[in-house]
C-alpha cells in the first residue's frame, strides 16, 4: 500500500511521458515522408540555395523535427527512469545519465540555425569575397553536423536503451514482449548510421523495433498514469 501511495505523485508525469512518446511517434514518418519526397542537398551551396527558397524545409531536411523528437524521447526517458528505478535504481541512474548525455550533445552539434543565419548573409553580401568567406564557414559548420558528437549521441542512446530494456525484463510492469523489442532495437542502434553502408542498414532496421518498443512503451506508462 505504501509503495502504490508513493507513486500516486509520479501519475501526471508518466501521462506527461507517454504523450511525449506518442507525439515521438508522430513526427519520425513525417520526417521520413520528407527526405523521400524532397532530396536532401549535397554540397554548401544548394544547402544556401535550399535555406534562401524555402527556410523551414531547409531546416526539417537539418534534423529540426529530430531536435523535438528527441527533446520528447528524454521526457519520456524520465518517465521510465521513475517507472523502473525500484526494480534496479542503480542501472536506471546510469541509463537515465547516458541518455541524457546523449540527447545534450546531439542538441549542441545541430547547426541548422547558424546555417539559416549564414545563409541570409551569403545572399546579402555586396561581394564574392564575402560570399567565398561564408560558404567556407558554412562548410566548416556542416562538416560537423554528423561528426564527433552525432556518433556520441547515438552510441550513448544504444547503450541507454539496452540498460533500460534489460531492467524491463526483471520488471512486472512492463511486459517482456516490450523489454526484448527495446533490446533488439538498442543493440542496432549501437552502429551509427554515419558507419558506411553497414550503419545505414542497422539504422534502418532499427526504427521497427524502436517504433513498436515507443508504442508498447507509450500505452503502458499512460496505464500507469491512470
Amino acid at each position: 500500500m505504501e509503495q502504490i501511495q508513493a507513486e500516486t505523485k509520479w501519475k501526471s508525469l508518466y501521462r506527461i511521458a507517454g504523450f511525449a512518446a506518442i507525439a515521438m511517434l508522430v513526427i519520425i514518418p513525417v520526417q521520413i515522408l520528407v527526405f523521400v519526397v524532397t532530396p536532401i542537398p549535397v554540397s554548401i551551396e544548394s544547402w544556401f540555395s535550399l535555406f534562401h527558397n524555402n527556410w523551414l524545409l531547409g531546416l526539417i531536411h537539418q534534423d529540426m523535427l529530430y531536435i523535438v523528437s528527441n527533446i520528447l524521447v528524454a521526457v519520456m526517458y524520465l518517465g521510465l527512469y521513475i517507472a523502473l528505478r525500484a526494480k534496479n535504481e542503480s542501472v536506471m541512474t546510469v541509463a537515465l545519465l547516458l541518455g541524457l548525455l546523449g540527447i545534450a550533445t546531439y542538441l549542441a552539434s545541430n547547426k541548422s540555425f547558424e546555417l539559416l543565419g549564414i545563409s541570409n548573409q551569403y545572399y546579402a553580401a555586396s561581394t564574392e569575397t564575402q560570399q567565398f568567406m561564408l560558404l567556407a564557414a558554412g562548410q566548416a559548420l556542416l562538416s560537423g553536423w554528423q561528426g564527433t558528437a552525432f556518433l556520441i549521441y547515438y552510441i550513448l542512446n544504444g547503450i541507454t536503451l539496452v540498460l533500460i530494456s534489460c531492467v524491463m525484463l526483471k520488471s512486472v510492469i512492463f511486459k517482456r514482449t516490450t523489454a526484448v523489442i527495446g533490446l533488439i532495437s538498442g543493440v542496432l542502434m549501437m552502429i551509427p548510421s554515419t558507419a558506411g553502408t553497414i550503419g545505414l542498414v542497422f539504422s534502418l532496421a532499427s526504427l521497427i523495433p524502436w517504433y513498436i518498443f515507443s508504442i508498447l512503451t507509450a500505452r503502458r506508462l499512460l496505464q500507469i498514469s491512470r
